[in-house]
């Protein structure tokens, strides 16, 4: 059912979300954090620094979005037989939000004053969904490009022109004697 064709062996379905949303989430915790720090010692450029830090969450997630889309079309041919890559980042989203929210609720109560957090369900219900969409899009568009450039490719070295046939006179002799029969 689940089959993974990396040379590490074979992984089960859980071990290849799980790792995805662990470092997800430490991505954005530091985002977060760096973002705090950088807020604090220059406030009155706190959008580009917001831009900076979405953009970096959301550039990890599209580059391994891709690797993952580059990996899985090499490893399987034939588009039936893909893994669904779409399902293991929405799971590691999910884990990547459901972590992040409260981590940076209990950084910025305790120790980072200017990490800008809202109360805890806040953080947990909108920080979290906004922070599994922002690992989810990213990914999902990066494996239908990483999928396409490998497609591209693979289609480049095929020889599909239905206009050329090819004249099989033996079998036209056999269809021919059936049908004056």
């Amino acid at each position: 059912m689940f089959r993974n064709t990396s040379t590490l062996g074979s992984l089960s379905a859980m071990t290849s979300w799980l790792p995805r949303g662990l470092v997800m989430a430490a991505v954005h915790i530091l985002a977060r954090v760096l973002l705090g720090v950088a807020v604090v010692q220059a406030p009155l450029h706190s959008t580009v620094w917001k831009t900076i830090a979405v953009a970096a969450v959301v550039l990890v997630a599209l580059v391994w979005g891709g690797i993952d889309g580059i990996r899985d079309a090499r490893a399987n041919p034939d588009p039936d037989d893909y893994e669904d890559l779409t399902v293991r980042w929405l799971q590691a989203g999910l884990v990547a939000g459901v972590l992040s929210g409260p981590i940076c609720w209990l950084l910025g109560t305790l120790w980072f004053a200017g990490i800008g957090q809202s109360s805890f369900f806040v953080e947990l219900i909108a920080g979290g969904s906004f922070t599994a969409l922002l690992v989810f899009v990213p990914a999902f568009v990066g494996a239908a490009v990483g999928r396409w450039i490998i497609r591209r490719d693979q289609n480049k070295n095929r020889d599909d022109d239905w206009s050329v046939r090819e004249d099989n006179d033996h079998d036209d002799a056999e269809t021919t004697e059936v049908a004056t029969r």
